[in-house]
C-alpha cells in the first residue's frame, strides 16, 4: 500500500484541493486526511462552531475557496506563510498549517488526544516558489549536502544517514488524488526523504568528535532542510502547479 505524507496539513492541502476541484469523494477526503485517527474537527469557520471534517467540507466550499495549499515554518523560515501575525505566530507554534486559495483563511492543526483539531483563522495571500524552481533548488541542495556529508564522513559518525543517502533512488510510493502533477508528487517524495535525513543527522550532534565538526555538519544540513521546506510547499500548494495540472 502506498504511503501517506506524514505531515497532516499536507495531506489535508492534496485532499481539499482535489474535493474542490472535483476529483475526490467527501468519504475518500475523510479517510486520506484521517489516516487512521480517530477524528478531525474544524473549528472557527464563519457562522460555524465545531464541525467534524466531512460536515466541514460544505462549509469550506462556501468560504470561496478553490484549493488548498501547505505551510511549513520553523523559526528563521516561515515557509508558506503570507500573515497576518496571529496566523503566522500559530502555524510557526504548530510547525505547519493550511491556506485557502481564493478565501482569506488558513488552517492550523493541533494533535488532540487520538485526532486533530482545525482552527480556521484569517490568513492572507502569500508569494510561493514555483514547482519548477522549488525542484532545481531541490536537486542543488541534496547534491552540496551529500558531498559535504561524505567529506565528514558520514558513515563513521552516524550509518543510518550514509544509508539513507545511498537509498535516494528508492523512492517509496506516496499516496495522492487525482489532479495532483506528477512532478508534484516526485517533489514531495523527494522533500520527506530530505527532512527524515535532516531529522536524523541534527538529532545525532552527540556524535561529532569536536565541535567544529558539530558545526560543519548542522550547517550542511541547514540548507538542504530550507529547500526540501520549500519544496513541500510547492509541491503541495496549487498556485504554483502547471495550469494545464490545474
Amino acid at each position: 500500500m502506498s504511503a501517506h505524507p506524514d505531515l497532516d496539513s499536507a495531506r489535508m492541502a492534496w485532499w481539499l484541493t482535489a474535493w474542490l476541484r472535483g476529483h475526490a469523494r467527501p468519504s475518500e477526503v475523510c479517510e486520506a486526511v484521517l489516516d487512521g485517527d480517530a477524528a478531525h474537527d474544524v473549528v472557527g469557520l464563519p457562522g460555524e462552531e465545531s464541525l467534524p471534517l466531512l460536515f466541514a467540507l460544505p462549509a469550506l466550499r462556501r468560504t470561496g475557496a478553490q484549493g488548498a495549499g501547505l505551510a511549513l515554518p520553523v523559526a528563521g523560515h516561515p515557509a508558506g506563510l503570507g500573515g497576518p501575525a496571529a496566523f503566522n505566530r500559530a502555524a510557526l507554534e504548530a510547525g505547519e498549517a493550511v491556506v485557502l486559495v481564493g478565501a482569506e483563511l488558513g488552517l492550523v492543526p493541533h494533535r488532540a488526544g487520538a485526532g486533530v483539531v482545525w482552527t480556521a483563522l484569517p490568513a492572507s495571500r502569500r508569494q510561493l516558489t514555483d514547482l519548477g524552481e522549488a525542484a532545481r533548488t531541490m536537486r542543488r541542495a541534496w547534491a552540496e549536502t551529500a558531498s559535504r556529508l561524505a567529506d565528514l564522513e558520514v558513515a563513521r559518525w552516524n550509518p543510518e544517514v550514509a544509508d539513507a543517502l545511498m537509498n535516494l533512488r528508492r523512492r517509496p510510493a506516496l499516496r495522492h488524488p487525482d489532479g495532483v502533477p506528477a512532478d508534484a508528487v516526485d517533489l514531495a517524495v523527494q522533500a520527506q526523504q530530505a527532512l527524515a535525513i535532516v531529522d536524523l543527522a541534527l538529532a545525532d550532534d552527540g556524535a561529532a568528535a569536536t565541535a567544529a565538526e558539530a558545526g560543519a555538519r548542522r550547517t550542511a544540513l541547514v540548507e538542504l532542510g530550507r529547500a526540501a521546506r520549500e519544496a513541500w510547499v510547492a509541491a503541495a500548494s496549487p498556485e504554483v502547479w502547471p495550469p494545464a495540472q490545474t
